[in-house]
């Protein structure tokens, strides 16, 4: 299923190139937006000198969120002082967000405990006021003694809702046959969650909104959504490569749901993540003044806002979800989830400015050339604008981006950058 996926991104993404040097359509100074357009003598309709995912609209959606630097930005020049820019900055995403109130950390269930490859681990739940519980696993090295760092790992989103934390983890049962092709596609056949847990780390990983334990059944709704699906035989890899195809189909109607509700999908993300990080940060065995969040894909996309509007996150790895606004305008809206967008917030911060909320904290963020959910140049713009950021904040050190090739993975070069990093900060 993810091969599928990346297949079929790959050549959908072939053509949708950046082009340089269109007018402003609102006025003010030039920009250098993809798209650019040519008015064609005689006729009131221009033509697209490059095709964008929208024609002719792209320019002109584009010109819109790119006429001036987002209101909330701290590269305008008017913000100068970065503790009032920041408490600014983070009000406004939350507002914009509607991160729904769900209440303090629950209780904690401990359902399993047991050892396994160096490792203690715990495979907790817990319920929140909606929906199924929620499961995590908990690994730390075995006989620990004092407080550890802590980390906040997030699982990708890879297509597959109907796993969660078994993407990036290992136990003492046998691996399900589509989560050995996962973690040998997409982490060069480790389970990053265990090998960070193995350097002297508490790990929690939890199942995300709409994932595995807390994924939408099909008992939970109507008939004539169903398909003719059902919950049955959920382990067989027809079943869950079929319910994948069907949750990916959904994501609309949760996402118009959530809307309609007069939340977000990021904001529903940001406190379930949340309520995790209390749990995370209230075990006996963590120290609350070193914790840390990470991920791949959707994983690094709950990275950027957990990570931009949480202070507890003393040190982030975001890998595989940075561009910028304009890259999913014109070229990559189709390569993403529902789960990405933020209305109105584009014009109050651009996207790499939702992680630089947390500026000057350490930040890394990990790409790859050849990743076709973004387009490059964007990447590259993406990096500058945050460099900006940590630049203006006297804390250039504090920031880091690095290009790998290849396609999108968190590989184990990639881990390797992401565990030293934390390593240095944690």
């Amino acid at each position: 299923m993810a091969a599928k996926r990346r297949e079929f991104l790959q050549q959908s993404a072939t053509g949708f190139l950046l082009f340089p040097l269109l007018p402003n359509l609102f006025g003010g100074t030039s920009g250098s937006i993809p798209g650019s357009i040519t008015p064609v003598p005689g006729n009131t309709t221009p033509m697209v000198e490059e095709p964008n995912l929208i024609g002719p609209y792209g320019p002109w959606a584009a010109a819109h969120q790119d006429h001036d630097l987002p209101r909330y930005s701290f590269r305008r020049q008017e913000w100068l002082n970065l503790d009032e820019w920041r408490v600014k900055a983070q009000q406004e995403l939350k507002e914009r967000m509607a991160i729904p109130d769900i209440g303090p950390a629950p209780k904690v269930t401990v359902d399993r405990r047991f050892s396994y490859d160096g490792l203690d681990i715990e495979m907790l739940s817990w319920q929140l006021p909606y929906g199924r519980p929620t499961k995590a696993m908990l690994l730390k090295p075995e006989k620990v003694t004092g407080r550890l760092p802590g980390i906040l790992a997030f699982h990708d989103h890879g297509g597959n809702k109907y796993f969660g934390l078994r993407k990036i983890t290992r136990s003492d049962e046998p691996q399900h046959p589509d989560m050995l092709a996962h973690q040998q596609e997409y982490y060069e056949n480790r389970a990053w969650a265990n090998e960070l847990a193995k350097r002297g780390y508490v790990v929690l990983v939890p199942d995300a909104f709409t994932f595995a334990s807390r994924r939408v059944w099909m008992q939970d709704v109507p008939d004539h959504l169903r398909q003719g699906l059902n919950d049955d035989n959920p382990e067989d890899s027809a079943n869950i490569a079929a319910y994948n195809q069907w949750a990916g189909n959904h994501e609309h109607i949760m996402a118009k749901s959530l809307f309609s509700a007069g939340t977000t999908w990021p904001g529903v993300f940001f406190a379930e993540d949340r309520i995790a990080l209390d749990i995370l940060a209230a075990r006996p065995e963590v120290d609350p003044d070193r914790l840390g969040c990470g991920g791949l894909s959707g994983g690094g996309l709950r990275t950027d806002f957990m990570a931009g509007l949480d202070d507890r996150i003393r040190c982030s790895v975001t890998v595989g979800f940075m561009s910028t606004w304009r890259d999913f305008i014109l070229n990559k809206s189709f390569t993403h989830t529902w789960m990405s967008y933020v209305p109105l917030l584009p014009t109050e911060l651009d996207f790499p400015e939702i992680l630089g909320a947390r500026v000057p904290k350490p930040t890394l963020v990990l790409n790859c050339k050849e990743d076709p959910l973004y387009s490059l140049p964007e990447m590259e713009r993406a990096d500058r604008m945050l460099h900006e950021n940590f630049r203006k904040a006297g804390a250039s050190d504090h920031y880091r981006t690095s290009f790998y090739p290849g396609g999108h993975q968190f590989s184990a070069a990639m881990q390797e950058e992401a565990f030293t990093w934390w390593d240095r900060w944690l």
